[in-house]
């Protein structure tokens, strides 16, 4: 019989683990050093166990991620498209732009408290040499997730940290021929941005 804790995890039980890292840390269960650290694991984890080794020392006020259902995600995100830009917007909920669309030139990304917004260029069509994200992080535990091919390149040298916010971004692979720059600018004051450079799936 197969153990369900060595199961393949994908992005969607990831985010619910990230989840209870950051309730956790709002509660003093962990430090914040700790929730980073923690947070980096979870989106490099593959299986259920790794997540659930995450997760096993905090008394969870919500299910384990084997139970979670989609009604742990919060609602209340915001996306329009206004002119040539994107905006993915959320107070502090949830909002995720992924599969297959067209990117515009310009992206406009703010998250709130426990805010978290996710944007994945695996499967996007984008006509753009460049593209620009800029990213507002305005409160504790905001985090923006960006998921894109290796050969892309992501810029992060003019985004502003203050105080306790961060950009986790360790690009492997050069600029490829054709690929495209993702040039951050904006503000991150005490939350993450997350970077995942990916192989396209086979």
């Amino acid at each position: 019989m197969t153990d369900h804790r060595e199961l393949r995890v994908g992005d969607r039980d990831r985010d619910k683990v990230v989840e209870i890292l950051r309730e956790a840390a709002g509660e003093g269960y962990i430090s914040l050093d700790e929730l980073t650290e923690r947070i980096d694991r979870t989106y490099t984890a593959r299986t259920r166990r790794e997540l659930d080794d995450l997760v096993a020392d905090l008394p969870q006020a919500a299910p384990p991620p084997a139970m979670m259902g989609a009604g742990a995600v919060r609602a209340g995100p915001v996306e329009a498209y206004t002119g040539d830009r994107l905006e993915l917007h959320t107070g502090g909920g949830r909002v995720v732009r992924t599969g297959r669309w067209t990117v515009p030139p310009r992206i406009s990304v703010r998250a709130g408290r426990w805010g978290t917004v996710k944007i994945d260029f695996m499967a996007a069509d984008c006509p753009h040499a460049e593209v620009l994200v800029d990213v507002q992080i305005t409160s504790w535990f905001g985090d923006v997730v960006i998921i894109v091919p290796h050969g892309w390149w992501v810029r992060d040298d003019e985004v502003v940290r203050r105080w306790l916010g961060a950009v986790h971004n360790r690009r492997r692979v050069p600029l490829a021929p054709g690929g495209v720059t993702v040039r951050l600018v904006g503000t991150v004051r005490t939350g993450d941005v997350w970077v995942r450079y990916r192989r396209p799936a086979t």
